[in-house]
């Protein structure tokens, strides 16, 4: 990072940051009390409250928000209620410094700080995502996970192979209560969408050492763009067992199913054949009657705790993910003239997809005493394989397409398809012994330091392609980070993580490129207040990627063969920004979350990449339940906005205007909820994103197409719990 942009993001974390941590320590209610996070019939942190006392994802210690030193936000159960989110795309579309890059109806991919998320952790655990081939996963259910944690910046320790951008980690619900409790809720919203869920907690046995927790979703809806809808069943069971005082067992099963007809395949043409804009309603598709894409999702767990005698702590996890989907789509190229319509020709592709994963890991935790003061250390391995599948459906003759201005799709006759031929397969292989100690050095001051050691192999074929291998052992990521605590409250850090991303290019020498080294410093302030029920954070990143393949011409052919293009690897892109955050109980009755985050992403020539990734985010959510006799309502809203993104198109039309540049400027999206409490049990909620009906769209750059985001929408829920 250099010096002068250090300078004034420091002279920035200091001008803002203390005066809004004052202003959140001097508002709150001093007599407030810490909610209990031992007993499991009473309310924890997190539970009515926007902000949570611990969380994991960057490293494997259990440790509070204040004492992680990088950038970390958690989307409770409150606030996931408070806010209607029901998928992993809202979410993302909801947090500080993480963006969603949509690039058709129903499939989308993860941003943040410039750099895509290329996996999902569940548990702590990571699982592979296919961003090119899945759907399935940006419209995961919320309904079988407690919270979402997202921590930014690069986090190999935890995470393998990836870019230095983000983890994301679903925490799954668990079976913890020993009494019968639950909830069961319906909704309904436009677009004829209508919602069922229930979620029942239950002891098996009389002492409650054996809990069981069943949850079960159900959705249908359709959609403000022509012909799309949706169909979704999630299940989820589990089981916990205290097989002894010191040890416990919990296994689960979850299935996710989507079935999606009438989605788009490459969005809408952003141009007509004479350089002007389309400016299509946000109802138009480029679907056919037939198009589908259907996904379903399974997974198996178990986990194993033990504490011993000392204190130390040994967790053994398993997973078994299976996923599979079936598409039938089309996809509409070119351009079509203003006039008559014509200009657009069809692509029709039917695919079967399957990815099998099994994830494991075996982690030792505790504490120690060092030079006479007290430490923490872990200990782990892991092991993830990844299989995966692609068959595709050859199509027969496609009709024409007409006139594109008069286009619903609805008539527009199916192919004829072929039996399925091989087309893609893939075995991802990672396997990883990591280390990490928390020193404290002295009592304001803790260091963490860790490693962790990856061997990581892929292998694969792509049709009428050779097979390919991508080998890299011993793979050391390190991690570093200080906390220095200047009082009760405040805490200042400094952190230095690391991310590697194997690629399948070779040098003159035809040997494999080493992988891309994304490195991350971040520095930062951190605050805790009110008994810890408001976390408060101002960071400063800087991000590089080293490494990157650059074309490096052709090499000489050999054996009557033809020249190959070789590559050599030089410096990349660089990410730099400042984000901040405050979430929790600002007072009772008033819950708030609010962050914003800018940055600067350029590659080694200095020019913008990923440019369609918005470089500046607000996000704020807040709500208040009313005193006195309005007690029963509770009140809330929020602001979403979104900076410029832009990408330029190469195939644009030659009189394209603004130089084939598609633009999304800058947009901000208002949110409106209120819930009433019919009864104890019973309460009535109304909630209306995108009050002001802002049209915007997300864009697919390979395409230069682009796909409209929901106008305004309203859904109610009422939900009994007991």
């Amino acid at each position: 990072m250099d010096k002068q942009f250090k300078m004034k993001r420091l002279a920035v974390l200091v001008g803002l940051a203390l005066p809004l941590l004052a202003q959140a320590q001097a508002g709150g209610d001093d007599g407030a009390a810490v909610m209990p996070t031992v007993q499991v019939s009473s309310q924890k942190l997190g539970d009515t409250s926007y902000t949570v006392g611990k969380a994991k994802g960057g490293t494997p210690l259990d440790l509070s928000l204040r004492d992680t030193p990088q950038s970390v936000s958690v989307v409770t159960q409150q606030r996931i209620e408070d806010q209607g989110l029901q998928t992993v795309t809202d979410v993302v579309n909801n947090v500080v410094g993480i963006s969603v890059n949509q690039y058709e109806t129903n499939r989308a991919g993860f941003t943040a700080r410039g750099f895509d998320i290329d996996n999902l952790q569940i548990d702590g655990v990571p699982t592979t995502w296919e961003q090119s081939w899945s759907s399935g996963e940006v419209a995961s259910s919320l309904a079988i996970y407690d919270r979402v944690e997202v921590v930014r910046g690069a986090t190999g320790l935890m995470t393998g192979a990836g870019n230095p951008s983000a983890a994301i980690n679903l925490v799954r619900k668990r079976a913890t209560s020993k009494e019968l409790t639950g909830s069961a809720e319906i909704g309904i919203g436009n677009w004829s969408a209508r919602r069922a869920q229930a979620d029942v907690s239950t002891p098996l046995t009389q002492d409650g050492s054996v809990r069981a927790r069943v949850v079960g979703e159900y959705t249908d809806a359709d959609s403000w763009v022509d012909l799309l809808s949706n169909k979704s069943k999630t299940i989820y069971a589990t089981v916990e067992a205290d097989l002894t005082p010191f040890t416990v067992l919990d296994v689960g099963f979850s299935r996710q199913e989507n079935n999606v007809k009438g989605p788009m395949w490459g969005g809408l043409s952003y141009w007509y054949t004479n350089g002007n804009q389309t400016n299509w309603d946000v109802s138009k598709t480029a679907a056919a009657g037939w198009t589908r894409w259907d996904n379903s999702y399974n997974n198996a767990f178990a986990n194993l705790r033990h504490t011993f005698d000392n204190g130390w702590k040994l967790e053994a996890s398993v997973t078994r993910g299976d996923r599979r989907g079936d598409s039938q789509l089309l996809y509409l190229y070119g351009y079509p003239d203003a006039t008559n319509g014509t200009g657009l020709f069809p692509f029709a592709g039917a695919y079967l997809t399957r990815t099998k994963q099994t994830n494991a890991n075996l982690q030792l935790s505790g504490a120690f005493e060092l030079a006479g003061r007290k430490h923490e250390a872990a200990f782990g391995y892991m092991y993830s394989k990844a299989d995966f599948t692609s068959d595709r459906r050859p199509e027969g003759t496609l009709a024409d397409l007409g006139n594109y201005n008069n286009w619903n799709g609805a008539a527009y006759p199916e192919p004829t398809w072929g039996a399925a031929t091989f087309y893609e397969q893939s075995v991802t292989k990672q396997e990883a012994l990591y280390g990490v100690a928390r020193f404290s050095l002295a009592d304001p001051l803790k260091l963490i330091v860790g490693a962790r050691v990856t061997n990581y192999k892929k292998t694969g074929q792509l049709v009428d392609s050779a097979a390919y291998e991508v080998k890299n052992d011993n793979e050391i990521t390190p991690y570093a980070g200080l906390v220095y605590d200047i009082d009760n409250t405040y805490s200042l850090y400094a952190s230095y993580t690391s991310i590697f991303q194997p690629q399948n290019y070779k040098d003159r020498s035809g040997r494999t490129l080493d992988p891309i080294r994304g490195k991350a410093a971040e520095t930062g302030i951190k605050g805790e207040f009110l008994d810890g029920r408001v976390n408060a954070s101002l960071a400063v990143f800087h991000i590089k990627q080293d490494n990157l393949a650059q074309a490096d011409g052709l090499a000489p052919a050999t054996g009557g063969g033809v020249p190959q293009p070789v590559y050599v690897g030089a410096d990349g892109a660089t990410s730099r920004g400042v984000e901040m955050e405050v979430n929790g109980e600002l007072t009772r009755g008033w819950n708030a979350s609010a962050g914003y985050s800018i940055f600067r992403a350029k590659d080694a020539t200095g020019a913008d990449f990923n440019s369609i990734y918005p470089r500046k985010l607000f996000r704020v959510f807040t709500t208040y339940n009313l005193p006195g006799e309005l007690s029963k309502l509770t009140v809330g809203g929020g602001v979403n906005y979104e900076g410029r993104t832009y990408t330029v198109d190469p195939g644009a039309p030659g009189f394209a205007t603004n130089g084939g540049v598609i633009q999304q400027d800058a947009f901000t999206l208002v949110n409106l909820m209120a819930r009433y409490d019919i009864s104890k049990n019973l309460s009535a909620q109304l909630n209306v994103n995108n009050v002001t009906d802002k049209k915007h769209f997300g864009m697919f750059a390979a395409y230069g197409a682009i796909t409209y985001a929901a106008p305004r929408t309203t859904s109610l829920t009422l939900k009994y719990k007991f």
